[in-house]
């Protein structure tokens, strides 16, 4: 799943450990997910869209392979 976490977190100047912080996690989990190495749970998720006031939708999006791999 691609984000624009990074793309975001730019434009409000903060650093990966300014932003766990905000969202209550580890900077290790922004990373995580930054890189897609690690997909939020909904609440997590939701949490790091509000406090940048983006949609959802805007934020993450789906890529074809993410389809394939729930169609199994």
């Amino acid at each position: 799943m691609e984000n624009t976490i990074r793309v975001e977190r730019a434009k409000k100047r903060i650093t990966q450990a300014e932003l766990a912080k905000q969202v209550n996690v580890s900077r290790q989990t922004i990373h995580a997910v930054e890189t897609g190495k690690f997909v939020p749970s909904t609440v997590l998720a939701l949490k790091i869209a509000q406090y940048f006031g983006v949609m959802l939708e805007d934020l993450f999006k789906l890529e074809k392979s993410d389809f394939e791999k729930t169609a199994k």
